[in-house]
């Protein structure tokens, strides 16, 4: 410093010592200049007064020498002691060189300039608060010094700014926010400690609103509940329940809509702390903002659903996680459907942006990865709303139904989570069945593939969902789109079993009885879709129709209509190719119907063709049955049409007797023994009126080798009486009664000849492969 330099008003003797490198003198020096401000203050000398405060500053507090930098922050300190309450007319030239020094190398320099401003602020109080945020982001720096006795110095400073803060009703929250928010994410554990410290005091003030702020700071605050410290986390865990009473007391001022999609990104955070918290928030939001929610319905599924699949070591985030999930879920109701039912590819009059749903097949899928993260947040839609008093909420389900796809499309993804899935579809199906039938394309291709699922439950929650489509009044449309298979197109919208026109693959007289019968109820244009794509999966997954085929074709038959599924599947398979398969199936679904409680009425309807309905259905089930000749025996044994069962039994002639073959007729043996032919079994003790169905057993037992069927069918023949012995003296007289006649509405000879049709082709592919060395092994000769 120039010692020649004139520093007046300050005498030499005053720049002398605060340039000293002793503490002590430059105390002395800031006596003199607190003495000499105050003269200054009396006689009102503002001039002088800028004067002195303008070379402490520029001279000494940002001198390059460190002893005369000391000695300006004791003079600045002074120079507020002496102007007291006047000294809010000149806080920026106080504060400004004091705070340049907070960064400064020396530790000690940091200390005095430290103290320097508690006196100050101590002094002005209330008056410091139009410069409070750049004393906040000094402090915010000070807090994380490395210098223990700088710290301690900047705990004093603080304090004494958050009580002038909680004292005054002028405190500038508007200003004070982007600070808050830029600050908030700092990364040290001491300045992170800082910024809760403050939130929680702003947060105590009742003439501060932090609340209207809090989608400002609320990601920073999650950020900070993850922290590595234990008492940092416990400190934010108190803000944020804090916040979240304050948001129950008042929900109808809360911006829910602007916080949404903050908490989706971390409810699905690694952290349990945060996720659970995150989680907790979500549950309120949904229970209070309600429907103003539903905007972020694909988002909050992406976060929630993962969580039902949780183990009990996550417990808690699964519990809240289900909650949220069902709350979410009662927010959609039928409102939010289409208010008049439109074709599919057709869209309502001036539809909205958000409306406009994309017509092409697989736009609701997840990405081209299969992954769901990717895109979800692009479908969340802007929401500003911040309350339930704002405009109607409109439900858009593209969003929606791609997280959904994703999930069910995810092998990995728990059962609970599937499970909470299909909930999913099939309550939108029923709530909002038009906008749904839009992405019934995109869907049915996971939900079928979903039947190979391996629990029981989702499989009866797919079939559910896949049942709602089939029956849907909403899915009725005039062209239901291209199906799998040659020109199988139906052309109602109710279910029709095709006729020779369509299909070409029988003759006019093999179409007698193949119509739907007017009894059963109507299902859409997705139904024999459905069928179809049914069979062929069981076609193509011979596995899935062994082990859970018999429970899916069971539980169809409860959701939709017995009927309509054994007339669709049966007239399916009379055109289906593989005929092993057909054999196959037409075995597996015979056997449901015989043994199935769910089929008990399908079967009384059959066991009577007294009903054109009911003959209709035989003639339709007869044609495909005959795939297998002895289910078709057994269908005949069933509709009780005797004779007839017992010219095919002597059409068995005829045929290629094979180890299958007999193992099915044995299984046909422990049919008859079973409570099913109760009726059957009674009917023998008429011999008279049922000769035919005691030379059909006896057709029966004479195909069979020496078993233990044979034994157990030569046993009840056995049982049958002598007509004779059964005789009465009022039957002697009555005229003589014939068998129970075959309908007459059904043409039983061309029946006979469609049964010789089919098996002459099952017996020219298995003649084939019998060239090629398939099978030979299993051709018994008799």
């Amino acid at each position: 410093m120039n010692p020649e330099k004139d520093f007046a008003p300050l005498t030499p003797n005053i720049v002398r010592a605060l340039n000293d490198k002793l503490y002590e003198k430059r105390k002395v020096a800031a006596l003199e200049i607190e003495k000499l401000v105050r003269e200054f203050v009396a006689q009102n000398n503002t001039v002088q007064i800028k004067h002195v405060i303008q070379t402490l500053s520029q001279e000494f507090a940002l001198s390059q020498h460190p002893h005369s930098r000391k000695g300006g922050l004791i003079g600045l300190a002074a120079c507020s002691i002496a102007l007291g309450k006047d000294s809010g007319l000149y806080l920026k030239e106080l504060i400004e060189p004091v705070l340049t020094c907070f960064n400064d190398a020396d530790s000690r320099l940091r200390y005095y300039a430290c103290e320097a401003l508690y006196n100050i602020v101590k002094v002005a109080r209330g008056a410091v608060l139009p410069h409070f945020n750049v004393l906040f982001d000094g402090l915010s720096k000070l807090a994380a010094d490395p210098d223990p006795n700088v710290k301690s110095g900047s705990e004093l400073l603080d304090r004494l700014l958050k009580d002038i803060v909680t004292e005054s009703n002028k405190f500038d929250l508007v200003s004070f926010i982007p600070l808050l928010r830029e600050r908030i994410y700092s990364n040290n554990q001491y300045a992170r400690q800082f910024i809760i410290s403050w939130i929680l005091v702003l947060e105590s003030v009742p003439d501060i609103n932090l609340l209207d702020y809090l989608p400002e700071i609320l990601d920073g605050l999650f950020q900070i509940l993850g922290d590595n410290g234990k008492e940092i986390r416990k400190m934010c865990e108190v803000v944020l329940g804090e916040f979240l009473k304050e948001i129950k007391k008042n929900p109808s001022s809360v911006k829910f809509a602007e916080m949404a999609n903050i908490l989706v990104i971390h409810c699905q955070t690694t952290d349990d702390l945060i996720q659970l918290t995150a989680m907790c928030w979500m549950r309120e939001f949904i229970q209070l903002a309600g429907r103003v929610m539903l905007p972020y319905s694909s988002g909050i599924l992406t976060a929630v659903l993962p969580c039902l699949a949780y183990d009990d070591r996550k417990k808690s985030i699964k519990e809240v996680a289900n909650v949220c999930n069902q709350s979410l879920m009662k927010l959609v109701t039928p409102e939010d459907d289409e208010p008049d039912e439109p074709r599919p590819g057709q869209r309502q009059a001036e539809p909205t942006p958000d409306d406009a749903l994309p017509k092409q097949e697989g736009t609701a899928s997840g990405g081209p990865d299969g992954s769901c993260d990717s895109s979800f947040s692009s479908s969340i839609s802007v929401f500003t709303a911040a309350s339930t008093e704002r405009a109607p909420v409109t439900l858009h389900l593209d969003g929606i139904v791609q997280v959904l796809n994703c999930h069910l499309s995810d092998t990995a993804i728990g059962m609970m989570t599937r499970i909470a899935v299909l909930k999913w579809l099939y309550h939108l199906y029923i709530k909002t069945p038009r906008k749904m039938f839009r992405h019934t394309d995109s869907l049915f291709p996971i939900l079928l593939q979903t039947l190979s699922d391996e629990s029981d439950e989702v499989i009866l929650k797919d079939l559910e969902v896949l049942a709602e489509i089939a029956s849907s009044p909403a899915g009725q449309t005039d062209d239901p789109g291209p199906l799998d298979g040659p020109d199988l197109r139906a052309s109602h919208s109710e279910l029709q079993v095709p006729t020779p026109g369509r299909a070409g693959l029988l003759n006019t007289s093999g179409t007698k009885g193949l119509e739907c019968s007017p009894s059963t109820p109507t299902m859409n244009s997705y139904f024999y879709k459905f069928m179809i794509n049914l069979l062929k999966r069981f076609s193509s997954e011979r596995k899935l129709l062994e082990v859970r085929g018999p429970f899916i074709i069971r539980q169809l038959c409860l959701l939709l209509n017995a009927e309509n599924i054994f007339h669709s599947m049966a007239d399916i398979l009379l055109r289906e190719e593989d005929l092993k398969f057909a054999s196959t199936m037409v075995h597996a679904l015979n056997t449901i119907l015989l043994t199935s409680t769910e089929l008990f009425q399908l079967r009384n309807q059959l066991k009577d063709l007294k009903t054109l309905e009911s003959q209709n259905l035989f003639c339709c089930l007869y044609r495909s049955w005959c795939h297998n000749p002895v289910t078709t025996v057994s269908l005949c044994f069933l509709t009780q049409n005797y004779r007839h069962a017992y010219d095919l039994i002597q059409k068995f002639g005829d045929l290629e007797v094979t180890v299958d073959f007999l193992a099915e007729v044995d299984k046909l043996v422990q049919l008859i023994e079973c409570p099913i032919f109760t009726y059957l079994r009674l009917q023998l003790l008429d011999v008279k009126n049922n000769p035919y169905l005691i030379k059909a057993l006896y057709g029966l037992l004479m195909l069979l080798p020496q078993s233990s069927a044979f034994q157990l069918l030569s046993h009840r023949l056995q049982c049958v009486p002598n007509p004779e012995l059964l005789q009465t003296e009022d039957s002697l007289k009555a005229a003589p009664k014939s068998q129970k006649a075959d309908s007459p509405s059904i043409d039983y000879a061309e029946l006979l000849q469609h049964f010789e049709k089919v098996q002459n082709k099952h017996l020219e592919v298995r003649h084939q492969r019998s060239g090629r060395g398939d099978h030979l092994d299993r051709r018994v000769v008799l």
